[in-house]
This record gives structure tokens, C-alpha cells and sequence, in this order.
């Protein structure tokens, strides 16, 4: 089964194809970041006229690259939820026309569950192998920051979450503070590593390492507000950061990637989590997947790394998402609406083993 997939949800217009859920036919990505750059972040209405731009002929190069005619395209998926409204919206409307053009269904795929299946695209197998059993993923971008338990029946929840910025974003805010660039997390990752991370001693919130007690329900979220306001209070207390920059960003970053590290072993140790898989765009970070892989091995738990190509907002992990859902019938209509917001209830994951 063929599917094209399209991402618009953000700043990357993006189009694949895919075939049966794991065999990537072509992916093709139209970054945004240079558009963007000057103003920090992204702007949501420039974000939609790039889109606008961009969808035809990405959508044409993906299948001119797959080598795939429009008639053997099975289902189109396309990122319906979360992101930037207008964004979303022109993806869901090039989506929806095509498909109801080419008589095929249209189906509404979650963004963030599609960086988790982007984790298995290259491994399928680990999905269809009962030991490793129950997942955790550990979910990191610049708009989420996420734990969630994923069942052998398919049935997920999010055990934890951030309660303010999301990892990518604090990055992106250190970034900024001093001035290095957008976005801030490559930025950070190569700067920092020649840094000292333990020569600023930054807050690591919501762990109870200074002392102060964690609620119960806080067990396993995140926030990253306090650390971020501390760098700016540092940077402002400072006359001269030049030379001691790269220790600045490593204690900044470890900060931020320990806590990271510190819940998602902790959360797979309480749940008997067999399988540790990181993905979204921060799971790029070579701190984080490194210092993972060393607590995972020690803690006795498989780790699986999205590939680099997976991590960040690309197609094809939509399309491959939406094998699943076409398989089992459960499609989009072309009323279904675009959402901004993650919804928690999560459901059932149909690439689960017992799906």
C-alpha cells in the first residue's frame, strides 16, 4: 500500500511516499529556516504563504522521486493536529482536494505520534516483538516535551509532560539571550562541546535536587522556565561571556538533557518499560543521546534513537503512520478539522503488536 504523507505543520513543507508502514519510497523537505531567522522563531502567516508556495511542487518532487504515478497512491496522511493553524490548514486543504480528485481517503494523522512512530520506520521489527513491551517514549521538541507509555494492545497515555516551555523552546530562549541564532539547539549542540557542563551550576527543576519536595503528580513532568530565567540572570551578571561561552552553553545544556535523561529512566524503571525510544526534533542533540544511551545500558533497558532524518518534521513518518490507520480502516472524511492543540487522550496506537 502506497501512501503519500504531507507535513505542514510548522515551518518545513514536506511530502513522501511510503509504502506498507516502513519502506521509504522518497522524502522530500522544504526548510523555512532562513525565512525565519531574523525574527527568532516562526511566524505563523509567513509560515502558511511558504506553504502555499511550496506543496505542489514538493508533493510532485516526492512522487517524481519514488517514481510513483498519482493512480497507485492508496491514502493520502496528512499532519491535522498539533501545530500552527495556518500552517495545518494549507497541508489539510491540498490534502483534501487531491484526494477527493483521485477518489481515495484522506486520513488525519497526530504530529506528535508520528515523530514516535518515526523512531521504527527503519525498525520494524521492534514494534512486532512482545518483549519489548510496554514502550516508553520519550518525546522532545521545540513544542512538546513528553512522556508516554505505550502498551502491547496499542492503548498510550501520556505520563508526563511539561508544565511551561518545552526543551527545543528553552534552547531556542538560550539561544536568543546571547544572541547565537535560530534555531538554537544545533547552535547549543556544537558550541557546548567544548564547554565544561558542570561549570554553571543550573536548576534542575522538578527533581528535588535542591532540596525542595516533588509532588507526586509532578513525578515525571517538566519545566523548563526556571533554568532559562537563571541563564538570563547569569548573562546579565556578566560583563565579558565570549571566553567562557562554551562552558556557559554545556552547563546550560546538560541541564536542560539530564532532567531529560533523569525522568525517562526513572518513568521506565517504575512502568517496566522493556523499550526507551527518544524522538522529536531535540533528539538530535548528540548530549542527550549520548548520556541516554549510557543511563539506559546501565539501567538495563533497550534504547532505540530515531535516526537524525526521523527526529526532525518530515514526511515520511506521517505516511508511515497512516499505513497503520488505512489497514484498519480508520480513515479521515475531508470535514475532519485542523487542531493546534496536542490532544492528551491518545487512544489506541494502531502500529502497536496487537493492531
Amino acid at each position: 500500500m502506497n501512501i503519500l504523507g504531507i507535513e505542514t505543520s510548522c515551518d518545513e513543507t514536506a511530502a513522501a511516499i511510503v509504502q506498507d508502514g516502513h519502506q521509504v519510497k522518497s522524502s522530500v523537505i522544504s526548510s523555512q529556516i532562513a525565512l525565519h531567522a531574523g525574527y527568532g522563531g516562526v511566524i505563523p502567516e509567513l509560515a502558511a504563504r511558504e506553504h502555499l508556495k511550496n506543496i505542489g511542487p514538493i508533493v510532485q518532487a516526492a512522487l517524481n522521486q519514488a517514481r510513483v504515478e498519482l493512480q497507485y497512491i492508496d491514502a493520502i496522511a496528512v499532519t491535522s493536529n498539533p501545530g500552527l493553524i495556518p500552517a495545518l490548514l494549507v497541508g489539510n486543504a491540498f490534502a483534501k482536494g487531491l484526494a477527493a480528485t483521485l477518489g481515495i481517503p484522506v486520513i488525519g494523522i497526530n504530529h506528535f505520534l508520528a515523530h514516535i512512530y518515526g523512531t521504527f520506520i527503519d525498525n520494524n521489527e521492534s514494534l512486532n516483538n512482545p518483549e519489548n513491551y510496554p514502550i516508553l517514549a520519550l518525546v522532545v521538541s521545540g513544542g512538546h516535551t513528553a512522556i508516554v507509555l505505550i502498551q502491547q494492545d496499542g492503548n498510550a497515555k501520556i505520563i508526563g509532560s511539561t508544565l511551561d516551555d518545552a526543551a527545543g523552546e528553552a534552547l531556542d530562549k538560550a539561544a536568543k539571550i546571547l544572541n547565537l541564532g535560530y534555531p538554537g539547539g544545533p547552535i547549543i549542540d556544537k558550541l557546548a562541546k567544548t564547554g565544561n557542563p558542570e561549570a554553571f551550576n543550573f536548576p534542575r527543576s522538578l527533581t528535588g535536587a535542591r532540596g525542595k519536595p516533588l509532588a507526586p503528580e509532578h513525578k515525571f513532568d517538566f519545566s523548563f522556565s526556571g533554568v532559562k530565567t537563571s541563564l538570563l540572570n547569569t548573562v546579565k551578571s556578566m560583563t565579558h561571556i565570549d571566553d567562557i561561552l562554551p562552558d556557559l552553553l554545556a552547563s546550560y545544556q546538560a541541564a536542560v538533557m539530564d532532567v531529560l535523561i533523569m525522568k525517562a529512566i526513572a518513568a521506565a524503571s517504575e512502568y517496566n518499560a522493556r523499550l526507551i525510544c527518544l524522538c522529536g526534533g531535540v533528539a538530535c542533540n548528540s548530549y542527550l543521546r549520548q548520556n541516554l544511551q549510557t543511563a539506559a545500558e546501565k539501567a538495563r533497558r533497550k534504547l532505540l534513537l530515531a535516526p537524525p532524518k526521523y527526529c526532525t518534521d518530515n514526511a515520511a513518518m506521517v505516511a508511515g503512520l497512516g499505513f497503520h490507520y488505512a489497514k484498519n480502516n480508520l480513515l479521515g472524511t475531508l470535514d475532519m478539522p485542523a487542531n493546534a492543540r496536542l490532544d492528551h487522550n491518545l487512544g489506541i496506537l494502531p502500529f502497536a503488536i496487537g493492531n
